[in-house]
């Protein structure tokens, strides 16, 4: 079989069984084209590739100039690719197992501070009981509110914000039923204050004469409900009303805000794991600074040779 196809057998597999999305199969298959035209250029395709060509391969790439984390990346698809191809029995072996990609620190991720959120939702409230305001600067304004309260008492994905159902706004409401990657379903729970701030913004939408809709966040564009991109634009405007850098928010942003938070005042890494939907824990470690500082914080004030002794 040719290299197209057998890369089009291994995409076709992480549709069906694992859920890649549109974008991780797009991704996969860019890398895994540029693999298969190194290997052309060598006289070989997948089934007949070594380990010293894909040592090769990764030569090549940090030669065009490529980041560590690129070449990572393209590793990390080349190594799915044989693994699938050994494992459904096309090839004898499997060239990849026995590499290693270059080494690559994690970035902590950017967050916010205690007072930064405070200040974000103060200045998000604006408005929003102003009676001599139009009723549709007033539900505009509540739903921003609406927004930044639930992404930080969720830490939902903005994907999986935006694409809530209005039932998720029932008052007797204190959980959220997220679908996630994968089509996994989670439960998180809801905060007063997020709860609130729904059945304002409902309340206000309704009083503007915009008709019902299925979504919590409607929008007139094709899929029905806001984009991930209007609300990150809503964001920067905010963050600079706030007098805050406007790269400094974005939806990602609150989502590690609510991490950091928890874990800051003595969550576990595990509960955050699930509350988030990350798969792997190995994901949530990422956060594990938080916990290192936290618990420095305990043997200085609490042990008897500590500082705070």
């Amino acid at each position: 079989m040719t290299a197209a196809g057998r890369i089009d057998l291994f995409l076709d597999m992480m549709a069906a069984e694992r859920g890649a999305s549109v974008n991780t199969l797009a991704a996969y298959r860019r890398d895994l084209e540029d693999y298969a035209g190194f290997l052309a250029g060598e006289g070989a395709g997948p089934d007949s590739a070594t380990t010293d060509l894909v040592r090769g391969f990764l030569a090549d790439c940090q030669s065009r100039g490529l980041k560590a984390a690129s070449v990572a990346r393209r590793l990390s698809a080349v190594r799915q690719l044989h693994r699938f191809l050994f494992s459904e029995g096309l090839v004898p072996d499997d060239p990849a197992a026995v590499l290693e990609g270059p080494k690559r620190a994690r970035p902590l991720p950017k967050t916010l501070g205690l007072m930064d959120v405070d200040r974000l939702i103060a200045v998000s409230k604006e408005g929003i009981d102003d009676a001599a305001r139009p009723p549709g600067e007033r539900w505009r304004a509540a739903r921003l509110n609406c927004l930044i309260e639930l992404l930080y008492a969720t830490g939902l994905r903005i994907s999986e914000l935006i694409a809530l159902p209005v039932t998720a706004a029932r008052r007797d409401q204190r959980f959220l039923v997220v679908t996630g990657k994968g089509g996994k379903e989670r439960i998180v729970p809801l905060n007063d204050a997020a709860k609130d701030a729904m059945a304002t913004y409902l309340a206000l939408r309704d009083a503007a004469g915009l008709g019902p809709s299925k979504w919590l966040f409607p929008s007139s564009g094709e899929s029905g409900h806001l984009t991930r991109q209007h609300v990150g634009r809503e964001l920067k405007a905010l963050a600079g009303a706030a007098g805050l850098p406007a790269a400094q928010l974005s939806p990602h942003v609150l989502r590690h805000a609510f991490a950091s938070h928890l874990l800051q005042n003595g969550a576990d890494l595990r509960s955050v794991q699930q509350l988030l939907g990350h798969s792997d824990i190995a994901t949530t470690q990422i956060y594990t600074h938080v916990l290192d500082e936290r618990l420095k914080g305990l043997v200085r004030d609490l042990h008897p040779l500590g500082d705070g002794g």
